[in-house]
């Protein structure tokens, strides 16, 4: 790697940490005082869990939006850098977004509805990651997995409440 990859990389990892840092503004004050009153399902992980999962998933996934972004143009064939990295960005913020309505909002239903649309933008970003690096795609599929995992969280939250 190049001197200019380094930079890159580190660019990629602190744009997608700061989906996690926006969506903790909303998630820190409303874990003891809000999200501590809800029914939780019996397979609900323990808070301090969500934390090292979430900070590893954004490493991840600033890897792999690193290793699209230094893809050269030419070298992606026919598959478009730019909009593959668009749709990363807006997965990004649909992930933030998710705090916002969940915790933010207080509302398991708004957020809900948002990690639907978190999932098939995660989904769909996992295609165009394919079309340009295989490895890219493949570091964003733990990503999906805890998103699903955390869909049935917050199914069972919204219909326990």
């Amino acid at each position: 790697m190049q001197r200019f990859d380094w930079l890159k990389l580190a660019i990629a990892i602190v744009i997608s940490e700061c989906a996690g840092v926006i969506g903790s503004i909303f998630t820190i004050t409303a874990i003891p005082t809000w999200y501590a009153t809800l029914a939780k399902p019996s397979f609900n992980p323990p808070s301090w869990l969500f934390a090292p999962v979430w900070t590893t998933l954004y490493v991840l996934m600033g890897v792999a939006a690193f290793l699209i972004w230094r893809k050269d143009k030419a070298a992606t064939a026919g598959a478009n850098r730019n909009a593959a990295l668009t749709l990363f960005a807006l997965q990004l913020a649909l992930n933030a977004l998710w705090s916002i309505l969940f915790f933010g909002m207080h509302s398991p239903l708004f957020g809900l509805i948002g990690i639907i649309a978190l999932w098939v933008a995660i989904a769909w970003t996992i295609m165009a990651f394919y079309k340009i690096s295989h490895s890219a795609a493949w570091l964003l599929a733990p990503y999906l997995l805890w998103v699903s995992f955390a869909f049935c969280l917050n199914f069972a939250i919204w219909k326990l409440n």
